[in-house]
């Protein structure tokens, strides 16, 4: 049997016990998030036991432990190639030596959430929506992760949430109408502490809806159990946004777990992290897009990867993005393209970017061009009242 990295990537692949090390896992206990959760990779010696790493890679252990933990489920690490150092799982999950590099441009907290919050733990920057963070675990970390300053407890903070405060500012703050939970990983709780949650939040009348954001979908498939997706059904309208960048994470398994959800009546959005040697290819980005949705989740947000202490390696250029962007646009579905996004250094909130669609303004008409870069003309209203001296557009 190939093993799933070997297989191409359009495929949805599953993640039978075997392909862990050979091994004869019981199934009970490969399909059980408490037995992943156990058996994470979570130290050099243990990774070393299953990969052979780069010089980089064990230097990058080393290293940089006191900036981020290292986590990997035993569903996400399958999915790595063990043959290729620049395989785009291996990329995103095991340390590398240059996160100890220091960058000027990078930051602690790249998004300013720390001076938007008003109660521990509770991040408001949008007038009409506020950030809960409600834990500081995952299941596994990320190594560009935006909040690794406080996430996995091994960062230069901690996160200490003021549950009680959260809800009284929120119940004084009518014109907060939109709660994300984020973290950390909200879906590490147990049903009855999250359900719990989000009662509290229910009974806040002018709060109408309720986000959560996850990656526990990809990395820990095995939590989206029939009855936690009872309990969520709950609490609608309850939106729930993961966290996937390249479609080898789209297993069987993840896909089962997603439509579980949708079924449930919980819509799914994707926002994707903007990667070097992960998703920067058009085509690599496009085999995304349509793989979630046939996972039944909408592509939203492509984020510019942020200014993130030791996250040089990872991030690439703005114009990459808007690359991927036009290469999406026209060619293929609208659903299936998302809005690429910087998140503004130092707190200024996601700003779109996009690609020049719009030539050249004039008061009664607009120069505009399409996918195939053909212009058009589109007429402004009052066009009766046009002026005899009113530039005209030439394609």
């Amino acid at each position: 049997m190939k093993h799933p990295a070997s297989l191409p990537e359009k495929a949805f692949v599953s993640h039978a016990p075997g392909y862990w090390l050979g091994s004869n896992v019981p199934e009970a206990d490969w399909n059980s998030s408490a037995w992943q959760l156990k058996n994470r990779i979570t130290s050099l010696a243990h990774l070393e036991q299953h990969l052979s790493l780069t010089r980089e890679e064990r230097a990058g252990v080393l290293l940089s432990g006191d900036k981020l933990a290292l986590a990997i489920t035993p569903h996400y690490f399958n999915l790595i190639d063990k043959d290729d150092p620049d395989c785009p799982i291996r990329r995103q999950v095991v340390p590398r030596i240059e996160e100890t590099l220091d960058d000027p441009a990078e930051m602690t907290d790249p998004c300013g959430e720390d001076s938007h919050m008003p109660v521990p733990g509770l991040v408001h920057r949008y007038p009409d929506r506020v950030l809960f963070l409600v834990t500081d675990r995952c299941a596994s970390y990320c190594r560009y992760c935006t909040r690794s300053r406080v996430v996995s407890g091994a960062g230069e903070q901690e996160l200490h949430t003021e549950f009680e405060a959260a809800y009284r500012y929120l119940e004084q703050h009518t014109e907060i109408r939109d709660v994300l939970l984020s973290g950390g990983d909200p879906l590490l709780f147990s049903d009855a502490k999250l359900d719990a949650i989000l009662t509290r939040l229910r009974s806040i009348p002018h709060i109408e809806f309720v986000r959560i954001g996850s990656r526990v979908p990809i990395f820990l498939p095995q939590r989206i159990t029939p009855e936690l997706c009872q309990m969520l059904q709950k609490h609608h309208p309850l939106f729930l946004s993961i966290h996937t960048n390249h479609p080898r994470e789209l297993t069987t398994e993840v896909r089962a777990g997603l439509e579980r959800l949708a079924n449930h009546g919980v819509p799914l959005g994707n926002q994707s992290v903007l990667l070097k040697g992960v998703n920067d290819d058009p085509e690599v980005m496009k085999s995304l897009v349509h793989k979630l949705l046939m996972c039944r989740v909408r592509p939203y947000y492509l984020y510019q990867c942020d200014l993130i202490k030791g996250s040089s390696h990872l991030r690439t250029s703005v114009k990459k993005g808007l690359e991927i962007i036009e290469s999406l646009r026209g060619h293929t579905t609208g659903y299936a393209v998302p809005q690429f996004v910087i998140d503004a250094p130092g707190g200024g909130g996601k700003v779109p970017v996009n690609p020049d669609y719009v030539l050249q303004h004039a008061p009664h008409r607009t120069l505009i061009r399409n996918f195939e870069h053909r212009t058009f003309e589109y007429p402004e209203p009052s066009q009766a009242a046009l002026p005899t001296n009113e530039p005209t557009f030439h394609p």
